[in-house]
């Protein structure tokens, strides 16, 4: 049996770092069937709602599990452990529950899975991957974005 691990603002819990949230009602109907658990793996860490936003400095997720770059908010505060923490929050909660997919908000310093932001606040997307995804794909989780997810999802219906 399939079972989910979803970003919270993806099904309408108000955790983003602007205190709003992406809901995705596909998504939380698996919440609601008991088919899916959900975790912010910013809040987790102990970061508060809203906060400054945050972007990865000097590479990706991966970087960051290797200290090789750091996560800053825009006011320039190293946020790393709280990053860091969540993510090994989100990687316990994904092998307690024995979760099969992994669905995280796409271009998120943390949960990221193709695109994150490239650490000098511009707006400006570079490839890489998220603390939390990094760490999850590091442990054989694999990690899709709401909009992969509810692509394969349409994909699937039509056949």
């Amino acid at each position: 049996m399939k079972k989910y691990l979803i970003s919270a603002c993806l099904i309408g819990e108000n955790v983003r770092y602007d205190g709003k949230n992406c809901l995705q009602q596909q998504l939380k109907q698996l919440i609601e069937t008991g088919q899916a658990v959900t975790i912010c793996p910013e809040v987790s860490g102990g970061l508060g709602t809203p906060r400054p936003p945050a972007e990865i400095v000097g590479g990706d997720g991966c970087d960051v599990l290797n200290h090789r770059a750091k996560v800053m908010d825009a006011q320039g505060n190293d946020v790393t452990q709280a990053f860091i923490l969540g993510a090994e929050k989100t990687l316990k909660l994904a092998q307690k529950h024995q979760i099969t997919h992994v669905i995280l908000k796409a271009n998120s310093p943390s949960c990221g899975s193709n695109m994150i932001y490239n650490g000098a606040f511009t707006g400006q997307k570079i490839h890489g991957v998220g603390v939390t995804t990094a760490l999850l794909e590091q442990h054989g989780f694999q990690v899709m974005t709401e909009d992969a997810f509810l692509n394969n999802l349409r994909i699937s219906d039509c056949k």
